[in-house]
């Protein structure tokens, strides 16, 4: 029988690249997206590896109740429900103070509620089956803090509490849980992805300053950005082990810096990103 996997946000970045893999090694793969009209470069990219046959493009908004319960309607005609792939995200910027609560929530309801939707939604169907992975997909954010960040980064810390959780939970039911937590790659989650606290981006704001250089810290590192191909190929590799870790950081230099921030006193580690400002 021909395994399933759902991929969300798969219309671009790292859903794309991994709704493609994943048809590549056999998956029938769900591939749902805010907009199908937006399924242009996806199909290409599935066209050109030959696996389009294989790809169901449906539609669905992760933080809307009745998308959600849309979604799920079709998931009986599946069948089975062995992957699920919560990859749709984005990112909001801005200072704490200066950031409304309004997009806190917004935040939360996409990268946290989003994936506890989902989540809910397919896990009868693999705890009848006693067996399926779902694959969280988090950040480095969701491990260490840096300014000008809060709402991206506490949504992915949430996301990396619940996980832990939700693995002890169902790993009796022969499910497993795993989280990628990626560095720094060639996404649009950077570009037009993220949403900047209009306030911290205005000159009278005391943090207008310290906003513009975390800016330019983004730009000049953009060059160096990896390859999101590496990411969708460990997350196939994570969908298709018979046994995975709970947590995957993978980028260059990510190791060392998990290394550090575990090694140094707060003390020094504080001096060493805000020196990243000036």
């Amino acid at each position: 029988m021909t395994k399933v996997a759902i991929v969300t946000g798969a219309n671009s970045g790292f859903g794309l690249l991994t709704a493609v893999e994943l048809a590549k090694r056999g998956f029938h793969v769900v591939a749902a997206m805010r907009a199908p009209a937006k399924q242009d470069h996806l199909m290409a990219a599935a066209a050109a590896a030959g696996v389009q046959l294989l790809l169901q493009v449906e539609q669905l908004d992760v933080t809307e109740e009745e998308s959600v319960a849309r979604f799920s309607s079709i998931l009986p005609e599946l069948g089975r429900v062995d992957v699920l792939v919560n990859n749709a995200g984005y990112a909001v910027g801005g200072f704490a103070e200066e950031v409304m609560l309004a997009e806190y929530r917004q935040q939360f309801e996409t990268n946290v509620f989003g994936v506890i939707a989902m989540t809910q939604a397919v896990l009868p169907f693999m705890r009848r089956q006693r067996s399926g992975t779902i694959v969280n997909v988090s950040s480095i954010s969701g491990l260490t803090g840096f300014p000008g960040l809060s709402p991206y980064v506490a949504s992915k810390h949430a996301l990396e509490g619940w996980s832990e959780c939700l693995r002890l939970e169902v790993k009796p039911f022969g499910v497993q849980v795993a989280l990628v937590e990626p560095g720094s790659y060639q996404t649009n989650i950077w570009t037009s992805g993220k949403q900047v606290a209009a306030a911290s981006l205005q000159p009278a704001s005391p943090y207008y300053e310290s906003m513009n250089k975390i800016e330019a810290h983004l730009d000049r590192g953009r060059s160096s950005f990896g390859n999101p191909l590496e990411v969708a190929l460990k997350i196939a590799d994570l969908a298709t082990a018979k046994r995975t870790s709970l947590r995957n950081p993978i980028g260059s230099g990510l190791q060392l810096f998990l290394f550090a921030k575990a090694l140094l006193p707060w003390s020094w580690w504080e001096r060493l990103v805000l020196s990243r400002l000036k």
